[in-house]
């Protein structure tokens, strides 16, 4: 099916970036193999640099003046700028986009994890008449594993929207973002985001007999694998795995690289990018390997929860999801693939303007009601 009409000023866009980020790459490359050192600046170049950083500078007597220098590498004020503009660009895609979620009751919380940094977990609490516990989901965002947030607004007005069109609580994990913390982090502060949930289920109002995971992308990863290290564990009651547009193996074995071609990206750049992601979550290669970092590769996939995986056909992760689904049912679990035509891999944020989206939204809420079951 030809790709939606919405995406075809999307797609320019995103084809100049992946071009604009590989030419960056090959400049950084020549520019540390000139044998002469770093090539001055032209003099406009030079004076415009030194006015940006004047007007860069801490002010006198301002907050924190001198002390307040950043003293962070070039890499990590790089990263910080690129999430400012990545939440900055999610405000404006939900104002322009999407569909601004309903008011609910919140609660935060803040759950130890051993090893590792404490994670925060945010429930939406959906509204209930008597003192009857409800479903909930523990949910895992997008954002290749080093952008992204419970707070970005597309993501906490999708959570809202589901918890009241579900009934259900929806639990959000703020897990770390790479590269700052790597595999395995991530995959512990969902564990112990999973293990809090069941016990503090009843403070939380919370049916412990009627709990699922959701993630979407690389928060599918890290569902998907929940439901593993669970298995492995405690092996907590999970009724249901919602997995959308989900990375399941960090090896790229199972991309589906035909999904791009029709889009007129390169296959160098579409590989290139999506290699870029496991570098960046993971702390050695081999890790890939791991069946707690990439789900598929599982050595089995037998007792895990029943599960609903959506995919895009525009997406080179339909492979992925494909995959999982055949290797869920080759196991004995109860497991159906879904692909949406004519869209690609976040066409659930297009809920204002796009009727596929709507109804991934739709299909997503069905599911999470198979909790009520």
């Amino acid at each position: 099916m030809r790709l939606d009409p919405f995406f075809d000023e999307r797609l320019r866009v995103h084809r100049k970036y992946m071009f604009d980020q590989a030419v960056g790459v090959v400049r950084g490359r020549l520019s540390a193999l000139w044998p002469f050192g770093r090539a001055p600046l032209p003099a406009a170049a030079s004076a415009s640099a030194s006015a940006s950083a004047k007007a860069e500078a801490p002010k006198a007597g301002g907050a924190k003046a001198g002390a307040g220098a950043d003293r962070r590498g070039p890499h990590a004020r790089a990263r910080a700028k690129h999430r400012r503009a990545a939440l900055a660009w999610d405000r404006t895609e939900l104002s322009t986009v999407g569909t601004p979620g309903p008011d609910v009751r919140i609660t935060e919380h803040e759950v130890a994890v051993p090893g590792h940094p404490s994670v925060r977990v945010r429930v939406y609490h959906p509204p209930v008449t008597g003192d009857a516990p409800v479903p909930a989901v523990l949910a895992f965002y997008g954002g290749a594993f080093r952008i992204g947030g419970i707070d970005y607004p597309t993501t906490d007005a999708s959570y809202r929207r589901r918890c009241v069109d579900a009934h259900v609580a929806i639990v959000a994990v703020a897990y770390a973002l790479a590269p700052e913390h790597r595999y395995p982090t991530q995959v512990e502060q969902a564990y112990a985001a999973l293990d809090w949930l069941f016990a503090s289920a009843s403070e939380l109002g919370v049916d412990p007999s009627r709990i699922g995971v959701q993630g979407i992308s690389a928060g599918g990863c890290l569902a998907a694998a929940l439901t593993i290290v669970n298995r492995d564990r405690a092996n907590h009651p999970i009724t249901l795995q919602l997995l959308e547009v989900p990375v399941v193996d960090l090896t790229g074995a199972h991309l589906d690289l035909g999904a791009m071609r029709p889009l007129g990206i390169p296959r160098f750049l579409a590989v290139r990018e999506l290699r870029s992601v496991a570098r960046t979550y993971l702390t050695r290669p081999q890790d890939a390997r791991e069946a707690y970092a990439s789900p598929l590769r599982a050595a089995s996939h037998a007792g895990l929860p029943p599960a609903v995986i959506l995919t895009a056909e525009y997406d080179p992760m339909r492979g992925d999801g494909d995959a999982y689904g055949a290797a869920l049912r080759d196991a004995g679990v109860d497991a159906s693939v879904v692909r949406y035509q004519g869209v690609t891999h976040d066409t659930a944020i297009f809920t204002g303007v796009l009727p596929a989206a709507r109804r991934w939204h739709d299909d997503a809420v069905t599911a999470l009601r198979r909790l009520h079951d």
